[in-house]
């Protein structure tokens, strides 16, 4: 038989059931409380509501079968009343954004990692590849502008008076000289540039010295004639010549075209002259295949022009 004990224990845990099974219970009555609300009409007093709402209760629970005490019914509509076991959210914080921040790392990080390093990546490219270039530009600019440029141009009509001491030359120098420094304060990098660029051409041309020959070699004319277009009927001779230098190396000379305006360095090239001067010099070819004499200019160091001893009118072309 059992203990007097194990009877007494018995018997209190079927008068006394754990508080655990009252609260889950009076949970789930809360929730059928909710669901069955509606049915109950919100016009009763706050008693007949009560009322009502416990009548529904027994109703729903003794036709699952299920024996409700009378105690958690109350319980149950009072909770319903103080919106016990109802999720209440959080109020917004600081601390709370910080901590939802914080818990949703993962989801959010990475973008937020690979964003802030193509930002770093586009803000370095761009301080390292354009701004800082772009700055190097500006102050080598400003210094060739107030030191570079006025120093070169300076420097470059010294050469030329040091290469010639025609008046014509030394003014043409000067001249370019002062344009280039009123550019260079005035800012115009491009207009300075082009003046010192013009100094050292003039100063490579009246620094030369060469010969101006007809060239006179198999499978290449020395001379050619044109028909303008202004003057069908008419004709322009040519005779092809060359620049060389003391040792027949050819010489590189400005050369402007009458044809279209061009300007270009060559060594060759046709210079106009009269018909008697071109009939002359190719009676003399055909007669033995070369010209007996080539030589029809001169150009000595510090002048500016080679000096022509045949008739010429300056006029020349750079094709034929």
């Amino acid at each position: 038989m059992p203990s007097e004990a194990a009877e007494l224990d018995s018997a209190a845990t079927a008068a006394d059931p754990p508080p655990l099974n009252d609260t889950m219970l009076a949970m789930d009555v809360v929730d059928t409380l909710r669901h069955a609300e509606g049915l109950v009409e919100r016009e009763l007093g706050a008693d007949q509501r009560a009322s009502a709402l416990k009548q529904r209760l027994r109703e729903i629970y003794r036709t699952q079968g299920i024996d409700v005490p009378e105690h958690i019914l109350d319980e149950g509509v009072a909770a319903l009343e103080q919106n016990r076991f109802v999720y209440q959210r959080t109020p917004a914080s600081f601390s709370r954004r910080l901590a939802t921040a914080w818990a949703t790392r993962a989801a959010w990080g990475r973008a937020l990692g690979f964003a802030l390093l193509a930002i770093v990546l586009l803000g370095g490219g761009w301080w390292f590849g354009i701004h800082q270039p772009a700055e190097r530009r500006l102050v080598a600019q400003q210094q060739e502008l107030t030191t570079g440029l006025p120093r070169a141009l300076t420097a470059e009509v010294d050469r030329v008076r040091a290469a010639s001491t025609l008046p014509d030359v030394r003014a043409r120098a000067d001249r370019l000289a002062a344009e280039g420094q009123a550019a260079a304060r005035a800012g115009s990098l491009g207009d300075a540039r082009a003046r010192l660029a013009a100094l050292q051409a003039l100063q490579r041309q009246v620094s030369q010295a060469y010969t101006v020959r007809i060239v006179s070699r198999p499978g290449m004319p020395s001379g050619v004639w044109r028909t303008p277009s202004e003057n069908p009927r008419a004709r322009n001779f040519y005779l092809i010549v060359e620049a060389v230098d003391g040792a027949g190396r050819p010489v590189s000379v400005p050369v402007t075209s009458e044809e279209d305006g061009r300007t270009a360095n060559v060594s060759m090239w046709g210079v106009r002259v009269s018909a008697d001067t071109f009939e002359r010099v190719r009676q003399d070819k055909m007669r033995d295949g070369v010209v007996q004499d080539p030589i029809v200019a001169t150009k000595k160091a510090g002048e500016l022009d080679p000096r022509w001893s045949i008739a010429t009118s300056g006029g020349a072309i750079l094709k034929w």
